[in-house]
């Protein structure tokens, strides 16, 4: 394997809307914007990793070729969420004449949704006042949180998470080029972690790529601190048998020598319990158990205390239900 220093979620990143894969509807209708050389303003919105961001740069490529820089910005609202951001460099962005042989500039700002409601009032006058010479492609996780007079004007794209057909090809194709093996095992384990995510399957890939050509499931599972699916359900079938000392003694490994964080597996829980076949009434209690702790937590409770609390309220549960 060659040495390689650049970041491969870079250095794989479609360049065109036609490489982007997993969101073919999508691509489709903003390729017909490419052809007419025009476009309203859109807003994205999805989960990370899913293409959102990738889209808007090729979206840019294409409508203005060479002097696709000249006349695209992008700005990160979560940098700067005040309302400043939007009289000063947006408003100033906006206002100026689109360069070479453009007819409008494109504004790209990223995680929209953390814009202030005032910056958001703001932003949607200066669309209003500058939308012949430019046209906004707002990207956001939550579109609940763009105001509706943005939504209104705006064609509103949802980028659903990727198919795990869709993270296979990519990877496989990056392995391809990088000359890496991938077993169906660490397949298996890539497509698991990254959720729908590309962004973390790729650097899950990059990751395990780092240690070997030849890429393994545990190696996968190391390198991302996941706990394998096999170790969920071990933990899972050992609370609801009411054995808390060995679901304990399981959790203790996979914290504190696996380096395994807590939400993460929450998380990994919640994702088994939903595919569990099991009785109704306890899978919503358990389900419940999970977002109290995952609550507790990002309140910054004690991760150690909250963990094994909630095996004790698996545990009990179970204890209710015999």
């Amino acid at each position: 394997m060659e040495e390689n220093h650049t970041i491969w979620i870079e250095k794989y990143r479609p360049m065109r809307l036609a490489d982007i894969v997993g969101q073919d509807a999508i691509v489709e209708r903003l390729a017909s914007y490419a052809k007419t050389k025009n476009l309203p303003h859109l807003l994205f919105t999805g989960t990370a990793g899913v293409g959102k961001t990738t889209a808007a740069v090729a979206l840019a490529r294409e409508i203005f070729g060479a002097d696709w820089q000249m006349n695209f910005r992008e700005l990160n609202a979560s940098d700067e969420r005040g309302i400043d951001v939007v009289r000063n460099q947006i408003k100033q962005f906006a206002r100026t004449t689109p360069l070479g042989s453009a007819s409008f500039k494109v504004l790209f700002l990223d995680e929209a949704d953390a814009l202030t409601t005032d910056a958001q009032a703001a932003l949607r006058r200066t669309m209003e006042s500058y939308a012949q010479t430019c046209r906004f492609i707002l990207s956001c996780n939550y579109s609940s949180k763009i105001i509706d007079p943005i939504q209104s004007r705006c064609a509103i794209y949802r980028f659903k998470p990727l198919s795990a057909e869709a993270v296979r090809e990519e990877i496989c194709r990056i392995a391809g080029k990088e000359n890496l093996t991938v077993s169906g095992e660490a397949m298996d384990a890539i497509v698991y972690i990254a959720q729908g995510d590309m962004r973390k399957a790729i650097n899950a890939l990059q990751g395990a790529a780092i240690l070997s050509d030849t890429i393994e499931g545990p190696m996968v599972y190391a390198i991302t601190s996941t706990a394998r699916p096999e170790e969920i359900e071990e933990l899972l079938a050992l609370s609801l048998a009411g054995d808390f000392d060995g679901a304990e003694t399981l959790l203790a490994r996979l914290m504190h020598e696996r380096g395994i964080a807590p939400n993460e597996l929450i998380n990994q829980c919640y994702r088994a319990l939903i595919r569990r076949d099991m009785e109704r009434r306890l899978k919503v209690q358990l389900i419940d158990h999970l977002g109290e702790a995952d609550f507790r937590l990002s309140e910054g409770a004690d991760a150690d205390i909250q963990m094994e609390a909630l095996l004790a309220r698996f545990v009990l549960s179970v204890g209710k239900k015999t």
